[in-house]
């Protein structure tokens, strides 16, 4: 798979998370309920001064790697305050490797996740993070962002 290697600037984001493994039965559950609770009337909508319209599903404090627990976390960029109830994470300057993925919005990121994991990629393990461009499940844009080394 082809990357751009980009320098991104510190973001603050807000949403909601869950603790979870690729490996787990119901990670996919879990993942999509969270997804459901992010787009209520007390979710992305609520959220005050969002820096862009782009959702994100953040991937954060690894165990080890892909095979250990995560954090999953459906968030917005943000710039000020966010009311009580959103967990708020800043995500770190550094560099990523920015992969563009286009499809149907569900199945070509698993298909990117698969492949992702069979690559030799210095990875961080700190945050990763996939920005939808629109909201068009079947022909959706989606630009991930994989911290390297």
């Amino acid at each position: 798979m082809q990357y751009e290697t980009v320098e991104l600037n510190e973001a603050k984001v807000a949403g909601f998370t869950v603790r979870t493994n690729n490996s787990s039965p119901d990670m996919g559950t879990s993942i999509g309920a969270l997804w459901q609770r992010f787009f209520t009337a007390e979710g992305y909508t609520a959220i005050p001064d969002k820096t862009t319209g782009k959702t994100m599903g953040i991937y954060t404090d690894y165990e080890n790697d892909e095979h250990g627990d995560y954090t999953f976390m459906t968030a917005c960029a943000v710039n000020g305050d966010v009311p009580d109830g959103y967990e708020v994470r800043t995500l770190p300057a550094g560099k990523n490797a920015k992969f563009i993925v286009k499809g149907n919005m569900m199945t070509a990121v698993a298909d990117f996740w698969q492949k992702l994991w069979q690559m030799d990629l210095a990875r961080t393990y700190e945050f990763d993070f996939e920005e939808y461009q629109n909201a068009d499940m079947e022909n959706c844009e989606i630009h991930i962002y994989i911290g390297i080394k």
